[in-house]
């Protein structure tokens, strides 16, 4: 019982920084996000720790980051406009579909749209309509939502069954594009808040992917965890 609380714990930590880098990518940096997360040294003092060498890059690129608390804020905007927002002139966009869309390795398995994940848990983004399926942000924050389903459920087949979907999931449609996406954050970021943001996601995407261990209980029925 002590292990799966420990576990949980980290697993809720590791929820807090992925919604944290989730929101940044997807919405314009408020003033109110560098007060909380720079100003106030939340970011310095990480919910969890790991030995993943991209975690601690992360931790480190995010503590050295917006050093001059000054002008912080409105660099962190204009860099999320040159990353992100400027359709025609965007340096790193974070669709899955981009960088997936020319990989003609691409198996069966997970040819599978993230779109097809989602509707088979009955599950709708709030920014349908607004925000494409595949962009990374929105992938995050389903995937916060597998690991919420993971921390209730008591009984074993089912946290087992979750954890292999959890590591289904992060392999098909995260893992699978976000090495690509982090190495063009890096080249063309200004700032070492969003270099440490796309650091961060991968190192946690990472993480969670190797706790999820697969395991499979006979005669357990997907169709039972997901209704």
């Amino acid at each position: 019982m002590g292990i799966n609380n420990h576990e949980n714990n980290i697993l809720k930590g590791y929820n807090m920084l992925l919604y944290f880098a989730g929101s940044m990518i997807m919405h314009e940096p408020s003033e109110e996000c560098v007060v909380d997360f720079w100003r106030n040294g939340i970011l310095k003092r990480l919910p969890v720790s790991s030995s993943n060498p991209n975690f601690v890059l992360a931790a480190s690129q995010l503590r050295e980051s917006c050093s001059d608390k000054s002008i912080c804020g409105k660099s962190l905007r204009e860099d999320y406009l040159r990353l992100f927002a400027k359709d025609e002139l965007t340096l790193a966009p974070a669709y899955e579909s981009i960088y997936r869309k020319n990989d003609s390795t691409e198996s069966s398995e997970n040819s599978q749209s993230v779109s097809d994940f989602y509707s088979s848990y009955g599950w709708q983004s709030k920014f349908k309509g607004k925000i494409n399926d595949d962009h990374l942000g929105i992938e995050l924050l389903f995937l916060t939502l597998l690991i919420e389903k993971l921390l209730v459920f008591d009984d074993k087949a089912c946290k087992v069954e979750m954890r292999n979907e959890i590591r289904r999931f992060i392999g098909n449609h995260i893992l699978s594009w976000i090495p690509a996406w982090n190495k063009k954050l890096q080249s063309n970021a200004n700032t070492l808040c969003f270099k440490g943001i796309g650091t961060l996601i991968l190192a946690c995407t990472e993480d969670i992917f190797s706790m999820m261990i697969p395991q499979e209980i006979p005669g357990f029925s997907l169709e039972q965890l997901k209704n």
